[in-house]
């Protein structure tokens, strides 16, 4: 009587050997892959470098270094203790990244379940009213005089509300939404359910990946926006935020080397300015493992099968 033998993936990897050609190509895409993370991680490492070397280490090996020589955190005390607005501005920052991203969230999270919905009357049309959106604008100038008319302009409101709609995360989470099975819906609404009851407790646990995915995607736009805030609230400094601060920093400091530049920052500006983008970047670096297998899931927008 003839047998199967039952074979491990792993033995089937070692029987099967590689041509010279594949052998080539994995050595190439390797040194590739390795090329492109040093040149994806040097420009970090050198400037956390920086935001901890004084002006003697930046002068005397030409800025080109991942280690200082003498070690000091004069430059973090100087930004956060010295720059005027870095306070606030850090304060408002955070403030509009939590707020903007969960009112987003919200937002497109209820209007991505209307349009999932296959008895919805008018689902089609404004799919396609949502996705013209992403192809044409009104422009810079129609929409500062919108949001004057609006009275959002030196508020902080302006930074959460016109965003709180993208036709984009809108048309991920519907595309997910319509995954999910009838069957599920069906039961809910026999049990006497409403739609905000299966919208709450039938639809958004089975879409969580998808939601941390766009929580990450507009956490990080807010976090990282300063046109709006040189635009809306640049007369305003308690509304200004953290990245338009470092920007009018960074041109203020190249522009001149003399007068109230300097009487702030003791130290070289781009020193400082290397503290500001390390105190800057440490938040997203700090939160993203925690949503990073929600985040690799959600983009993948896995269907559930019935």
């Amino acid at each position: 009587m003839a047998t199967v033998e039952r074979v491990s993936r792993k033995k089937i990897r070692c029987r099967k050997k590689m041509t010279r050609g594949e052998r080539l190509f994995a050595g190439f895409a390797w040194a590739f892959l390795i090329l492109c993370s040093i040149v994806a991680v040097y420009p970090v490492l050198h400037m956390i470098a920086l935001s901890f070397s004084g002006d003697y280490d930046f002068v005397k090996s030409g800025g080109l270094y991942l280690i200082p020589a003498e070690p000091t955190i004069d430059n973090y005390t100087q930004v956060i203790f010295r720059w005027k607005n870095f306070r606030s501005g850090f304060l408002t920052t955070i403030e509009r990244t939590v707020l903007g991203t969960a009112m987003a969230l919200a937002a497109n999270a209820l209007l991505s379940y209307v349009l999932s919905r296959k008895k919805f009357l008018f689902k089609s049309q404004l799919s396609l009213f949502w996705l013209f959106t992403m192809y044409a604008s009104a422009g810079m100038i129609p929409t500062i005089i919108l949001y004057k008319k609006l009275g959002l302009l030196q508020t902080f409101w302006v930074y959460v509300i016109p965003g709180m709609v993208s036709a984009f995360h809108v048309m991920v989470m519907k595309t997910y939404m319509e995954q999910i099975p009838d069957s599920l819906e069906e039961s809910a609404q026999i049990e006497g359910a409403g739609h905000l009851k299966i919208f709450w407790s039938v639809v958004s646990p089975i879409c969580k990946p998808v939601y941390a995915a766009i929580a990450l995607f507009i956490a990080v736009q807010q976090w990282n926006s300063w046109f709006d805030a040189l635009l809306y609230n640049r007369y305003n400094d308690k509304l200004t935020t953290l990245q338009y601060e470092i920007a009018k920093w960074v041109a203020s400091s190249y522009a001149t080397q003399t007068g109230t530049v300097e009487a702030v920052h003791a130290n070289s500006p781009r020193l400082v300015v290397s503290a500001a983008c390390v105190l800057t970047i440490l938040p997203v670096i700090i939160i993203y493992p925690f949503f990073q297998k929600c985040f690799v899931t959600g983009l993948r927008i896995r269907g559930v099968k019935e």
